[in-house]
C-alpha cells in the first residue's frame, strides 16, 4: 500500500477518534495514554475500522498494540487487505 494510502487511513482514523472524543491527535500518538480510547471504545474503533476497511480483525489481530496508535491501525489494515 501506497503511503498516500496509509496516510488517508491514519487522517480517516483520527477524524473518527477527535468526532467521538474532542481530542486531536498525531498519528504516532498512543491513542489509550492519551485517554482518547477505552476500552469499550477500543470496540467501536475495531467495529469502525472493519466497516470502513472491508476487513475481519480476529483472534491475534485482537491486541491493544494494533490499536495503540493511529499509524498502528493504518498498518494493520495495510496487512489484512494483503492476506489471501
Amino acid at each position: 500500500m501506497s503511503a498516500d494510502t496509509t496516510t488517508r487511513i491514519e487522517t480517516e482514523v483520527l477524524g473518527f477518534v477527535k468526532e467521538r472524543t474532542g481530542l486531536e491527535l498525531g498519528a504516532a500518538d498512543d491513542l489509550f495514554a492519551t485517554g482518547a480510547v477505552t476500552s469499550l471504545f477500543a470496540m467501536h474503533l475495531v467495529t469502525h475500522v472493519e466497516q470502513t476497511y472491508g476487513v475481519s480483525v480476529t483472534g491475534s489481530q485482537l491486541k491493544l498494540d494494533n490499536f495503540r496508535s493511529a499509524s498502528a491501525v493504518a498498518a494493520l489494515v495495510t496487512t489484512l487487505r494483503q492476506e489471501p
